[in-house]
Formats: structure tokens, C-alpha cells, sequence
């Protein structure tokens, strides 16, 4: 895999280095009953034309043009629940499946605050409650200071350079839980946390608390002991309008707003712009995976400062924006090589989608 190049993010944070970090919901959003909810049953999705939301009609083909040559497969822009901009290239369609990779972190994070909901769990139990000890290489006292809430916001303290897997021998301690701050794939084990609580296997606790309740469709495959989420463009979407209406799905309160509140602000004090596996933009700064280098500015610089996000391997992307009642899914191959979450290609993105929406 190849590392990210962190010298154009650089140079474009530098660009908005005294940009305010005020990241709270501004007053004038609109309430979520104004949202539009598609129908569970049925394929139908009402849409919006550019034009009736006056956004820049000009500007779409080019905005196509760059997704196309920077390998996506599905786009989707939501807005107030309704499709404005819905386009499949690159031998894809409405129809076709694709990997949602690490932005499919976040539907565990859904899922951890629900059972934690239901009485299941709580997020600041040490992990090692449920699992039992001996679930990591550490000693018992070293592993006992991971909590659920360590998973969820990449403080584990494991050591992030022991490979992708997630036995034993690859959960070596680095740090104390809550000094460190690395991206590990140590939070699949928030998975067997909901399985062993609920007593039921990870994809039908999922399935019946989140996916089917929302009307999404796809599956859990299992990779390298990585459990990876598989669906559809819009299904992506529908989570990411379940997202944008503070886990609420018509009537139905699905996933705690206030859970959603935690997860969707900095977690901890190392990564400002990380919360429970969303990653936030509009903070004074930023880790990025494989580093423990802090970088000054804003994670995507030319996106909307209150937008959060779910960023997976080669470029899969659900962005939230709440002041502008917005959803952004992106899913295909890499725009350019290989990355782990963020890329270059986000603020690219961004650029060209101002040139629309503006």
C-alpha cells in the first residue's frame, strides 16, 4: 500500500491555517422532519433537479468528468434526503455492489451505540469484560486499560505495526490505553463485543437493529479476519441519511442522538478530528493512519467545516454536512494509487463539488 503524500495536504491547510474550528450545528439547519425518508419497499427515491435547488448547472459535466477518470464507480449527493446528482461509471450501475472498506467503520460505531442502548454493553467497561483476558499479547494490567470507548476512538495503545490482524500475537501493547493514538483494525473487536452481549452472531444483531430497518441491502464478507461491508451506492446513502437525520428514520429513533453527538466530536485529545470512527473535519488539527505526525489545519481544507466523514481504502466516502443539509457518497477504486482513509483526492473532490453547489 502506498503512503499518503502529505505534502500537498500541506500546502493546502496552510492556505486556511487561521480558518475558525467552530464546528457546532448552526441554528438555521433545519429540522430533521423536514427531511425526506425513501420508502423501505421499494426502489423509488424522489429526487431534486439542479435547477429547482439553483445550484450550477454548468458545473456538473466537469464534476462527472473528474469522478470518471479518477476511477469511481457510484456517486450520489443528497439533499434534504432527495437525489439531486446520481451517477454510476466505470462499468458499474445502481444494481452492483462494492466494498464499502473503512467508511464501513462507522456502521459499528451505529451498532455499539445501540447495544449500548439496549443495556448490551457500555462503551467504558474494559474490553476485556467481555472477551475475557488474554484476548491481546499484553499483561493482564495493560490489557485491562483498553476500554470499548479505546476501540472506537483508535486509543487502544496496541501497537499499530504488528500487520492487519487482529489474534493475540498481533495485539502487541506499544501504550498505556488513552496515550496514543493509532489507527488499528483492534475495533473489529467491538463486533464480537456486540455478538457475545446480544447472543447472536455480528451481521444478524446488524441486520435487524440497523439494515433492515432502514431499508439498506448488502452483507458482511469476512477478509483477513476483517469484517468488510458490501451493498450498493444508495444503501450507502440511506446510512448516510440515517446519519444526516441524527439517527432517526422517519418516526423511528434508531441509533441514539446523543450516542451520535459522542461520536461525531473529538474523542479524545490527540486526533482532534477523529470521533468514534468518523473522521471530522473543521479542527486545528489532525493525525493521519501509519503517523504519529500532527499536522496544523483542517483534514479537507476546501469542505465545509462542520462536515464529518467516513473514508475507507481507495477512496470509498460517505461526507456529512449538516449546515447544508448534505450527503456525499462516493464509492469505486483508488483515484490515484492506494491510501488508507484520506487522500488528496478528497480536497480535489471537494473543489469541484463547491463548483456546483455554489
Amino acid at each position: 500500500m502506498k503512503v499518503l503524500h502529505f505534502a500537498p495536504i500541506l500546502i493546502l491547510f496552510l492556505s486556511c491555517f487561521g480558518c475558525s474550528t467552530d464546528t457546532d450545528t448552526p441554528d438555521d439547519v433545519p429540522e430533521t422532519d423536514a427531511l425526506y425518508f425513501p420508502p423501505l419497499d421499494a426502489d423509488t427515491w424522489e429526487t431534486n433537479s439542479l435547477a429547482q435547488l439553483g445550484w450550477n448547472e454548468d458545473k456538473l459535466q466537469p464534476l462527472l468528468d473528474f469522478l470518471d477518470a479518477k476511477n469511481t464507480k457510484g456517486f450520489v449527493v443528497l439533499y434534504n434526503g432527495k437525489i439531486a446528482i446520481e451517477h454510476y461509471m466505470n462499468e458499474h450501475s445502481a444494481q452492483k455492489i462494492w466494498y464499502w472498506a473503512s467508511a464501513g467503520k462507522t456502521l459499528t460505531t451505529a451498532i455499539a451505540g445501540i447495544a449500548q442502548d439496549e443495556g448490551l454493553l457500555n462503551l467504558n467497561t474494559k474490553v476485556s469484560d467481555y472477551l475475557g483476558t488474554g484476548w491481546t499479547s499484553a499483561t493482564l494490567d495493560q490489557e485491562n486499560l483498553i476500554t470499548c470507548k479505546n476501540l472506537l476512538s483508535m486509543t487502544s495503545g496496541l501497537d499499530d505495526s504488528q500487520g492487519d490482524g487482529i489474534a493475540p500475537e498481533n495485539l502487541q501493547y506499544r501504550a498505556d490505553a488513552g496515550t496514543r493514538w493509532a489507527y488499528h483494525n483492534v475495533y473489529v473487536k467491538m463486533q464480537d463485543v456486540v455478538a457475545l452481549t446480544s447472543n447472536q452472531s455480528w451481521s444478524a444483531y446488524f441486520n435487524s437493529k440497523l439494515r433492515d430497518k432502514i431499508g439498506m441491502t448488502g452483507n458482511w464478507t469476512t477478509i483477513n479476519d476483517l469484517s468488510v461491508y458490501w451493498s450498493t451506492t444508495r444503501s450507502m446513502a440511506r446510512f448516510g441519511l440515517l446519519m444526516a437525520a441524527n439517527g432517526k428514520w422517519e418516526d423511528t429513533q434508531i441509533i441514539p442522538k446523543q450516542f451520535l453527538t459522542e461520536a461525531t466530536n473529538t474523542s479524545q485529545n490527540i486526533n482532534l478530528a477523529y470521533g468514534y470512527l468518523w473522521w471530522l473535519n473543521g479542527k486545528e488539527n489532525y493525525h493521519l493512519p501509519q503517523s504519529q505526525m500532527q499536522f496544523n489545519g483542517n483534514l479537507i481544507p476546501d469542505a465545509p467545516k462542520d462536515m464529518y466523514a467516513a473514508l475507507g481504502k481507495n477512496d470509498q466516502k460517505i461526507y456529512i454536512v449538516p449546515s447544508k443539509n448534505l450527503v456525499i457518497i462516493r464509492m469505486g477504486n483508488a483515484a490515484d494509487g492506494d491510501n488508507f482513509a484520506l487522500s488528496n483526492f478528497d480536497n480535489e473532490l471537494w473543489l469541484k463539488l463547491n463548483d456546483v453547489l455554489n
